[in-house]
């Protein structure tokens, strides 16, 4: 049987599993990788060498090692407190709070955010003497708003950065134009206005927050922003952004010294196994050809001109993302997009990457499911007897997150096309 059409069987039984989700998607990713190597879809040493993308594994144990430490030396706690005390209204703390999910989301892992603030959500709720909800869900939509707004924020935009060669400062200032992050800061503002105008708005309570006592350690949060600022200027002094990740994370171990085992079994592995194992099976994919053919296919349909393509690319990412994992997706897509580029005559494929990834990053607001964040929020929420409806979600999330995705998609049809 032709080695094209039994990869196709493969990634599609592979990606039904990993929707299913009955089954650890690390072991689905990994042993996919391995049957794709077996049958001579990719030969080893592509895989081992080629397709996965070593700096990127780096970047992510080593940043997440650090989100670790950071969310439990007591800074994010202290912040989010000092701002709910500072806001008179119940809407006005609760707005802060969201803002303050989205800035550290842009640098943390946003699960791990997420998690920091949902018993301070609670708590505000609690004091303004109404339902945790409204509070919970709009943290976890803050959480997943951001993803685009610097290269570290998500996996997606780590993943694009690497297999285009993208630098930190790349997503801001880019081949003469302004980048991908600064389009979604914009994005992002965008959102946040509309999220206070349909939902913070109306919350008038008075609320009091009781000065809680929380201690400080200061070494984590120096390691977070240096860690942050080595990314930044790696590149440019001739470093492997790998090596960057693989010694902020060590040093995290070596500053939690004492809780260092606790932090090594807090550590997603399965996800770290799981991205690599995805790194093989898109590539094996794209090798044999397959996403050369879904690209034309595209095309063929009538999605033949830029504006098109953008338009396609961006919500249909969107539509997809609200239950499709976003890793995989633009592992996929990525080369799916500088395929389509080609087949329509662009000499430039990054506005239609832009818009996939902005569609990819910020649909899984749209249901509860669509992003890790929601489904941990969504979870805390019925733990303490709340039920979450889908349409009390999506009165929240989709309208933030599509007025977000719509202002990044104008501004790169207009500053990009």
């Amino acid at each position: 049987m032709d080695v094209k059409w039994v990869t196709l069987a493969i990634f599609v039984v592979c990606y039904g599993l990993i929707l299913w989700r009955k089954v650890k998607i690390s072991y689905v990713s990994v042993a996919s990788a391995i049957l794709l190597v077996a049958i001579g879809a990719l030969s080893p040493q592509t895989a081992l060498f080629e397709a996965i993308d070593w700096n990127v594994i780096a970047i992510y144990w080593g940043f997440l090692m650090v989100s670790i430490v950071f969310s439990e030396s007591g800074v994010p706690a202290r912040l989010a407190n000092y701002l709910a005390r500072r806001s008179h209204t119940e809407g006005m703390a609760l707005f802060a709070l969201c803002v303050l999910t989205a800035f550290l989301s842009a640098f943390m892992e946003n699960v791990g955010v997420t998690l920091m603030m949902v018993p301070i959500g609670f708590a505000l709720a609690k004091a303004a003497g109404s339902s945790p909800t409204t509070y919970l869900i709009a943290i976890s939509c803050s959480s997943n708003i951001v993803t685009t707004v610097t290269m570290i924020a998500d996996p997606p935009a780590l993943i694009l950065a690497r297999q285009t060669g993208m630098t930190f400062f790349d997503f801001y200032w880019f081949q003469g134009r302004i980048g991908l992050g600064l389009i979604s800061i914009v994005a992002v503002a965008v959102g946040f206005v509309v999220l206070y105008l349909t939902t913070m708005r109306k919350m008038k309570k008075t609320v009091h927050v009781e000065v809680e006592k929380v201690e400080m350690r200061i070494l984590p949060a120096v390691l977070f922003v240096g860690g942050i600022a080595a990314l930044a200027i790696a590149p440019y002094l001739g470093v492997p952004i790998g090596y960057i990740g693989l010694a902020v994370g060590v040093i995290a171990l070596l500053i939690e010294a004492k809780g260092a085992k606790k932090v090594i079994t807090e550590f997603d592995w399965h996800s770290l196994a799981y991205i690599i194992g995805i790194f093989v099976v898109v590539g094996a994919v794209n090798n044999v050809g397959l996403l050369t053919d879904l690209a034309n296919g595209i095309v063929k349909l009538g999605v033949n001109s830029p504006t098109l393509a953008l338009v396609f690319l961006t919500w249909i990412s969107v539509a997809l993302s609200s239950f499709v994992d976003n890793v995989p997706f633009t592992m996929l897509m990525i080369p799916v997009c500088t395929h389509m580029a080609t087949a329509i005559g662009m000499a430039n494929p990054f506005p239609l990457l832009f818009g996939m990834l902005v569609g990819t990053g910020l649909g899984g607001n749209l249901t509860p499911v669509g992003a890790t964040a929601n489904v941990f929020a969504c979870g805390a929420l019925e733990k303490a007897g709340h039920k979450v409806r889908l349409g009390e979600f999506m009165k929240i999330g989709a309208l933030f997150s599509i007025s977000a995705v719509a202002t990044a998609h104008i501004l790169l049809q207009l500053l990009w096309l």
